[in-house]
């Protein structure tokens, strides 16, 4: 299966580190041209972007997710750990379910 991350440097350079391609983005901009690239190339089967990429793209992402194409697009923390502003998928889970252990 074919990998491919989008985020700022150091998580890049991580995954490399592991054999998965990335591109750094640190802005939108960046962010942007480099999830165009790899969607329109079908470079990838599974996106990893960090959280900080996917806010920058969240209407893209979701647009992406309705399609129901690959790449499958997975978010993981940054380098600087979870995000404050953003509930994590075991939250979300707990909050569907109801139940809080």
């Amino acid at each position: 299966m074919e990998f491919h991350v989008i985020g700022d440097e150091e998580v890049v350079i991580g995954f490399r580190f592991v054999g998965v391609p990335g591109t750094v983005a640190s802005t939108e901009k960046e962010a942007r041209e480099a999830f165009a690239a790899v969607t329109e190339e079908g470079k990838a089967r599974v996106l990893i972007l960090t959280e900080q990429v996917s806010s920058f793209l969240s209407h893209e992402v979701m647009d992406w997710q309705m399609n129901g194409s690959y790449p499958l697009i997975v978010e993981v923390p940054g380098i600087e750990g979870h995000r404050a502003d953003r509930k994590s998928l075991i939250d979300s889970i707990r909050d569907a379910v109801g139940i809080h252990v």
